[in-house]
């Protein structure tokens, strides 16, 4: 259980059953969360959000826009976000290249919602 309940979590991620069952597990540990499901829905939430915990993001979303791509502009504007990426091709999340995601955790599709939820708690420590 997070020690703070006002954290505030973004999950970003296109498929319905997943990111309710996302959501579900961290609203009951205690977390905040907001909701995406492609990109442009979480460049408005980022855009109206003054406070951002952490983004959990999947890296392949409609839209053309990636969790990668999500993250890097969010961090420029809040530097001490906290990114976890989750992916059912976690090797493409290294191949971009991008410095985020040599530093964010990467979370292979399927994982368990305990290590979700341990990353997190590590993050946000």
């Amino acid at each position: 259980m997070s020690e703070d309940a006002q954290d505030v979590v973004l999950v970003v991620e296109d498929e319905p059953a997943i990111r309710m069952i996302l959501a579900d597990y961290l609203k009951g540990e205690g977390y905040h969360v907001l909701v995406a499901e492609d990109g442009k829905q979480a460049f408005d939430i980022l855009a109206r959000k003054p406070h951002l915990d952490l983004i959990v993001t999947d890296y392949r979303l409609p839209g053309g826009i990636s969790g990668v791509q999500i993250a890097e502009p969010a961090l420029k504007l809040r530097p001490d976000l906290k990114v976890i990426f989750i992916s059912g091709y976690p090797a493409e999340i290294r191949e971009s290249g991008s410095p985020v995601a040599f530093k964010a955790p990467i979370l292979a599709k399927p994982f368990d919602l305990d290590t979700l939820g341990e990353q997190i708690q590590e993050l946000l420590r």
